[in-house]
C-alpha cells in the first residue's frame, strides 16, 4: 500500500522539542491545510457536525525508526518498554494518531482548511487521514492506562517574570504555560540545566529545579 499526505498541519512549534507529549493537552490552535488534490469541499461535507476529529499523521522528523523497545519519558528514560506499548515516534511505519478539537472549517485561496486545537505535531507535519471522533465508541474513561497512569497528574509549577511574559502574545501565553507545565525536557533530564526551544518565533530558555520550571529568557528566534 502506498499512502500520500492529504494535508499538512501548521502551528507554533517548528521543531519536535517542546511539543506537547500527547494531543488534547493544550488549547493552542493549528491549521490543517488540505493538499490541492484532496481539497474538495464535498470530501469534508458533514465534518463540521463533529466536535473532535482524529488525525493520522507521520513522524517525518523521527530518526532511528523501527526500534523494538524505547525509553518512555515519563518513566525517566531509565526503563524500556516495547514500542507497541508506547506512542514513541520510533515505529516501523512512523505513524501518529491524535485527537484534536475541530474549531472551524473554511475555504481559502489555498483550499479547504481546518482550524483545530490540541495538536501535538510540529509545523509542516504531513497528515495522511482525517476521521470523525465518536465519543460513544472512542472514549473509555475507566480503561486501564498501564505504566502511563503514574504520570496522569504530573505537572510542574511555571514561573515567568512579567517582563518576559509581555514578549508573548496574550492568546499564546496560556498555551506556552501549559506546554512548560508538562515538562518538555528529554527523558535524561537533570535539574538545573538550561533548555531551550522555539515557540511562535521566539526562543524560550528555561531550567527546572525542585519541581519548579523557571523561564530565564524569551528572545527572537
Amino acid at each position: 500500500m502506498t499512502i500520500e499526505p492529504i494535508a499538512y498541519i501548521y502551528g507554533d512549534f517548528p521543531d519536535k522539542f517542546g511539543l506537547p507529549r500527547q494531543s488534547g493537552m493544550t488549547d493552542l490552535v493549528s491549521r490543517v491545510v488540505a493538499e490541492k488534490k484532496f481539497s474538495h469541499k464535498e470530501s469534508f461535507r458533514g465534518l463540521e457536525g463533529f466536535e473532535y476529529i482524529w488525525l493520522i499523521w507521520g513522524f517525518d522528523k523521527a530518526e532511528n525508526r523501527g526500534k523494538t523497545t524505547v525509553r518512555p519519558p515519563r518513566l525517566g528514560g531509565n526503563e524500556r518498554m516495547g514500542v507497541f506499548a508506547t506512542r514513541s515516534p520510533y515505529r516501523p511505519n512512523s505513524l501518529g494518531l491524535s485527537s484534536v478539537k475541530l474549531l472551524k472549517i473554511t475555504e481559502t485561496d489555498k483550499g479547504v482548511e481546518l482550524l483545530v486545537s490540541g495538536a501535538d505535531m510540529s509545523d509542516g507535519t504531513p497528515v495522511y487521514d482525517i476521521k470523525p471522533y465518536l465519543s460513544y465508541t472512542d472514549s473509555h474513561p475507566a480503561a486501564r492506562a498501564g505504566f502511563a497512569e503514574q504520570a496522569l497528574n504530573y505537572r510542574l509549577e511555571v514561573v515567568i517574570r512579567d517582563e518576559l511574559s509581555s514578549r508573548i502574545s496574550p492568546d499564546k501565553l496560556k498555551g506556552l504555560k501549559e506546554v512548560l507545565s508538562l515538562d518538555p525536557r528529554p527523558s535524561y533530564q537533570s535539574d538545573g540545566r538550561i533548555y531551550g526551544f522555539t515557540f511562535c518565533g521566539k526562543e524560550i530558555k528555561f531550567f527546572v529545579e525542585n519541581g519548579v520550571l523557571t523561564v530565564v529568557d524569551i528572545a527572537e528566534g
